[in-house]
């Protein structure tokens, strides 16, 4: 019986994380043509940041043309719906300034009593529609005489008035939102000249209290 010996044609256990000498070999080839980062790619970084500045910065130009587009067209709006109302006013102002006296008919039949029947109907009738334009009358009795809304033809001095003041409506005033058609014709009355509200106040008080006290 023969004992079997171990051949020399097995291969030794080599462990499997171990590189072969010429793995070995070939990677630190390539570490050494892989060396340090050729300046060529450092000049192209560079060259793209100042393309991407250029960028940004055109980005920002159009962007302030846009925002400057905006408000200009925003302004131009406005623009275009101011001359719009304003031109709608005007045309409304110059129809309704010729039903003006028309209007002061109605009123002055309103005062008399003669505003009734059918004239009555047709009177309330035009003044319904031209509220529904926009008109507007103003000017009362009492209120304070002023020259921008007021046109004063017929003047007097009142003891009991302490500033210009309208006494009377001679003819109503009319306007159209902002915008005045006809100045309300008064009468206006203005302090006594000379007199002093205050003296008259206290000579009022006096008389009421029987007098002022004898020493």
């Amino acid at each position: 019986m023969t004992e079997e010996t171990p051949g020399f044609d097995e291969k030794p256990d080599v462990p499997s994380d171990a590189a072969a000498p010429d793995d070995a070999a070939q990677g630190a080839g390539s570490a050494d043509k892989a060396g340090p980062a050729p300046a060529g790619d450092a000049n192209q970084d560079a060259g793209l940041v100042a393309q991407l500045d250029q960028v940004r910065t055109a980005l920002n130009e159009r962007t302030a043309d846009l925002q400057r587009l905006q408000a200009e067209y925003q302004n131009y709006r406005r623009r275009v719906e101011r001359d719009r109302v304003t031109v709608k006013e005007i045309a409304a102002a110059n129809l309704l300034s010729e039903l003006l006296p028309v209007l002061d008919d109605i009123g002055r039949a309103r005062e008399h009593g003669e505003l009734v029947g059918g004239f009555k109907s047709v009177g309330e009738s035009v003044e319904t529609v031209v509220a529904k334009l926009g008109l507007q009358q103003f000017g009362k009795e009492g209120e304070p005489f002023d020259p921008t809304i007021h046109e004063a033809l017929m003047h007097s001095y009142a003891p009991d008035v302490t500033e210009t003041t309208c006494v009377a409506i001679l003819q109503p005033g009319y306007r159209i939102g902002e915008r005045t058609i006809r100045p309300a014709r008064v009468a206006v009355a203005e302090p006594q000249p000379g007199a002093q509200p205050g003296k008259a106040e206290e000579k009022s008080s006096d008389e009421e209290s029987g007098g002022p006290d004898e020493g």
